[in-house]
């Protein structure tokens, strides 16, 4: 075995060529003998993957097994791929209290991310990633008192800044407040499962999810019947931009003792920015979330939409944003929380979702992959894991 090694290392020298960078890594709980080059953690196949400075695409395939850790993707061109939402399962328990330390500008909520992706021409398939911080045991705890922490915020996948063409597929992506953080460019989420209770697909980026389950949490926090105890979407789409995000053909379900009349569709998010003239929520951040041809159970309140606070310009939280004053629509709802009272709102999206489609996939190099949702592919119910945080 060594000879054959040294003859092979010996022809490349003679003739000038180099050993060809490996296309596929494989990551599992432990290493043995294999075709692919094999790593105990994502993040180190993630480093290897990083190194190789060629245009290829990599595939990291990462076989069933619980991996606690905090992987970053910053190379483009790159598939992870895990064994099966319920086999392979990503977690890690950051806050935004104490995950400053985790973030390029000392900001908590993306600093808190289980897995970050800050790349294009992303690929992630068959997988649970979760935020395993004990958001129900933090919140049972009364407003105000020592035991409470005040920035319980755990994002679970964030599509950072420079990311832009990413394809979620097939994944669980769990959590409570902010579990899916858009803060880059153009990403698709099909066939997965989306959880939480606070604000959980949140952002400027723009985000289309579509065959999907939209599934709301519980609080430990009591309820006031009729008023709003979570809400699914909060958008800080720019007002420049024309997409935000987007939920088609998807179900929005809901765990036990999430009550009746409970959950809005969206609230709109302003974030407070430095301006010239001081620091307060951005008015051009007039978000957008659209909801088409989606099935919506009981725990959907009749108002379907509400408000948000922001900062006000002498930094007091008495800002309040109206829906109304929002990009917000709904179209072909249906379900027993589908019927909605009317609060007036008037602005509609005049496209159309395959005009949507079109903008948000025009120029991927996974636009032929991404279209195959166009086949009538029913929604997929990435169940959870039996281990996730209670």
């Amino acid at each position: 075995m060594i000879g054959r090694l040294a003859f092979t290392l010996a022809a490349m020298l003679s003739t000038g060529t180099a050993m060809a960078a490996p296309t596929e890594y494989v990551v599992r709980p432990s290493c043995g003998d294999g075709a692919a080059p094999c790593y105990t953690s994502i993040q180190r196949a993630l480093d290897a993957a990083t190194r190789d400075g060629s245009e290829n695409w990599i595939t990291i395939r990462v076989a069933p097994g619980d991996y606690a850790e905090k992987p970053v993707i910053s190379r483009s061109r790159l598939r992870l791929i895990g064994s099966g939402a319920q086999r392979t399962r990503v977690h890690f328990g950051a806050v935004a209290q104490t995950a400053k330390g985790w973030h390029r500008d000392g900001w908590g909520t993306p600093g808190s991310a289980t897995l970050m992706v800050d790349a294009k021409d992303v690929v992630i398939r068959d997988l649970t990633i979760e935020n395993t911080f004990d958001y129900l045991a933090n919140d049972h705890h009364p407003q105000g008192s020592a035991e409470r922490i005040a920035n319980p915020q755990a994002v679970a996948l964030l599509l950072d800044v420079h990311s832009d063409r990413v394809l979620v597929d097939r994944t669980a992506i769990l959590g409570y407040q902010d579990t899916l953080f858009t803060n880059g460019g153009r990403a698709l989420v099909r066939r997965s499962l989306v959880a939480g209770n606070i604000d959980f697909i949140f952002g400027n980026g723009q985000l289309l999810i579509e065959d999907s389950e939209i599934r709301s949490r519980p609080r430990s926090e009591p309820y006031v019947p009729g008023e709003f105890q979570s809400f699914i979407a909060a958008p800080s789409t720019q007002l420049s931009q024309a997409h935000g995000i987007i939920v088609y053909r998807s179900r929005l379900t809901r765990e036990a003792g999430v009550p009746d009349g409970a959950v809005a569709l969206a609230r709109p998010w302003h974030p407070t920015t430095r301006f010239a003239d001081g620091r307060y929520a951005d008015p051009a951040a007039v978000g957008q979330a659209i909801f088409i041809d989606c099935f919506m159970d009981r725990h959907i309140h009749p108002d379907h939409w509400t408000t948000m606070n922001g900062t006000a310009r002498d930094g007091t939280m008495t800002g309040v944003f109206r829906p109304q004053d929002s990009r917000f629509w709904e179209t072909g709802s249906h379900g027993p929380g589908a019927k909605a009272r009317d609060i007036g709102m008037t602005w509609r999206e005049t496209t159309g979702i395959d005009a949507i489609r079109r903008d948000i996939l025009a120029g991927w190099s996974l636009q032929d992959e991404a279209r195959r949702t166009r086949a009538g592919t029913k929604a997929t119910r990435a169940r959870p894991r039996r281990t996730m945080a209670k």
